[in-house]
């Protein structure tokens, strides 16, 4: 069977193309008043490699520490603590549902007659 889309096992291919998306469709910083440390593209392409690699915001820290060739293809002049990767998933996943939510589905009552 035939892929629609070619796909990849590179880090570098999937934060180049999620760098690219980004800048498509978020706008660079949430705020005026921002730091302007990381775009919202660099954050979300972070965020990405996180989702890809399967590891918690403190293991796509370490793995961009290691590699500077992710770094660059990010624009990134430092690494982001790994808090700031946590604030950036839950701003730019508001208003939508996160796969890791523990809320449990409500139930409808019974009548008890």
């Amino acid at each position: 069977m035939k892929t629609p889309t070619p796909m990849t096992k590179s880090p570098r291919a999937v934060a180049q193309e999620a760098l690219r998306l980004a800048k498509d469709a978020l706008p660079a910083y949430s705020a005026t008043t921002s730091r302007k440390d990381y775009t919202q593209h660099q954050l979300f392409a972070v965020l990405a490699l996180k989702t890809f690699l399967k590891v918690d915001y403190r293991g796509v820290v370490a793995v961009l520490k290691d590699f500077a060739e992710l770094r660059d293809d990010l624009g990134l002049k430092k690494v982001p603590h790994y808090s700031t990767v946590c604030y950036a998933e839950a701003r730019l996943l508001k208003g939508g549902s996160s796969s890791t939510s523990s809320k449990a589905p409500s139930r409808p009552r019974s009548s008890a007659s």
